[in-house]
């Protein structure tokens, strides 16, 4: 199996010659060419750091950074434990911090962006991965091990609800941790919401790496359904990437900053 280099997504052998996910306009070819490794060779220069960034939480992210760079989730509950995104590299280090965690019940995944090596991560733990069917175009390595839901809402174990915001992709979804925040919920967002610099904010956008935003009527959409949630902190997708407080209104907020950013001055403008 070969990891596409510039997204981190692996495909079958032989690979195509270019990854249809980052020939995509929301992500980009690499300048030096599409370029492929195996996981065999991630392990040689890559390790994982294993992190609680709260109780019931972990981070993994893989070091020195990867593809793009984001971090996985794993979110511990009395039922069950739901590896929340993925990163490409696993090894055996990982395997046995995961396992002293209590292992992996289920995957969910925020976008195809983040499907990284989710089907090593699935037979290694036994673990159905969750996937929205508006997206399953971008699935580079079909298994069995993949179940597609649909609709707008999709009830997992221990409280824990996928949600399906759209914007980013049309199957963007984020997880509702209702225990997350030492109770007060925690809204796991991936970059569908993207926390930015300013921690007090986030932003939406149909392209990150080509800055592309969404339309104005997809970010009111999407800050509607979130203001509908319960939730106090929000968990972004690379370290220290979190709002942790008072996250709901921070996405309602940015959601305004937004708009009135793309409100134009002339409605007459023509390019």
């Amino acid at each position: 199996m070969r990891i596409c280099v510039t997204c981190g997504v692996q495909h079958g052998d032989p690979p195509p010659v270019r990854c249809p996910v980052c020939d995509d306009g929301r992500q980009y070819v690499g300048w030096e060419g599409q370029r492929w490794t195996t996981m065999e060779e991630l392990r040689e220069g890559h390790t994982n750091r294993i992190e609680a960034l709260e109780p019931g939480i972990t981070g993994i992210g893989t070091i020195p950074a990867f593809a793009i760079g984001q971090r996985a989730l794993l979110v511990q509950t009395p039922q069950g434990n739901l590896l929340w995104d993925c990163v490409s590299l696993l090894d055996d280090d990982t395997v046995r911090a995961v396992r002293d965690l209590g292992g992996i019940d289920a995957i969910a995944i925020s976008h195809p962006h983040y499907y990284a090596t989710m089907v090593d991560w699935s037979r290694e733990f036994s673990a159905p991965v969750h996937l929205h069917q508006a997206d399953r175009r971008w699935v580079m390595r079909p298994d069995a091990c993949v179940e597609h839901w649909s609709g707008d809402a999709h009830e997992l174990f221990g409280g824990l609800v996928l949600l399906r915001l759209g914007g980013h992709f049309p199957g963007a979804t984020v997880a509702l941790w209702p225990s997350g925040a030492g109770g007060s919920g925690a809204l796991l967002a991936g970059d569908v919401l993207q926390v930015v610099q300013d921690r007090r904010y986030v932003s939406f956008m149909y392209s990150y790496p080509n800055l592309v935003p969404l339309p104005a009527r997809t970010v009111a959409r999407i800050a509607r359904r979130v203001d509908g949630l319960a939730f106090d902190r929000l968990y972004g997708a690379w370290w220290g990437r979190e709002v942790e407080r008072d996250a709901r209104a921070a996405v309602a907020r940015s959601a305004k900053r937004y708009l009135a950013a793309l409100a134009s001055e002339d409605d007459e403008l023509e390019l």
